[in-house]
């Protein structure tokens, strides 16, 4: 089998099951032996580090939910048992019940050059914080302070907290882990 008709194409499957429809795409590969037919199966994935109560939790998210990028070769029966996997809705298409369409070279260049800087760029932080938010100093010397949220610096991770010491307000810079909601 030649690879110049391999293309990759996008199966559409029901939101949250991507990795189920993945894992069930290989099994059926292998037991039909049809791996000169589908080459890859891709769910693109995200690190996101998330902050709850002062702890850092590593997580996957799914880049483009509820779609699965595989390349293969749709021929013959391929097309029918892609769709008939658990999960799967149906592939990505110009009109309904019509020909899957593949994706563009630029578009597949794209999305899997995204996969890749996500895969090596530092990890993404969702800032569990808004600017005006009152938060409570946990760690470091004005440990138990009060104060608002005045700046918020995604690049260093910290935040401009406006704190009252002695009748002053002082701006402190403080890490995400240094404080929480209140």
């Amino acid at each position: 089998m030649s690879d110049n008709l391999k293309k990759w194409y996008v199966v559409k499957a029901i939101g949250g099951q991507e990795n189920k429809v993945k894992n069930f795409l290989e099994n059926e590969i292998v037991r039909l032996n049809i791996s000169d037919y589908i080459e890859t199966v891709l769910v693109p994935t995200e690190k996101v580090v998330q902050v709850r109560n002062g702890k850092k939790y590593n997580k996957e998210k799914v880049y483009f939910p509820g779609y699965v990028i595989i390349n293969a070769n749709l021929s013959g029966e391929i097309p029918h048992i892609i769709k008939s996997i658990p999960g799967v809705i149906g592939m990505l298409g110009d009109e309904r019940g019509g020909d899957p369409v593949p994706l563009r070279k630029a578009e597949i260049n794209r999305m899997l050059g995204k996969v890749d800087e996500l895969a090596v760029a530092n990890e993404n932080v969702v800032i569990p914080f808004n600017l005006g938010e009152t938060v409570k100093v946990i760690d470091g010397a004005f440990n138990g302070f009060e104060g608002t949220i005045e700046k918020i610096n995604e690049e260093k991770r910290k935040l401009e907290v406006m704190v009252k010491i002695f009748g002053r307000k002082t701006p402190l810079e403080l890490s995400y882990m240094q404080v929480e909601k209140l």
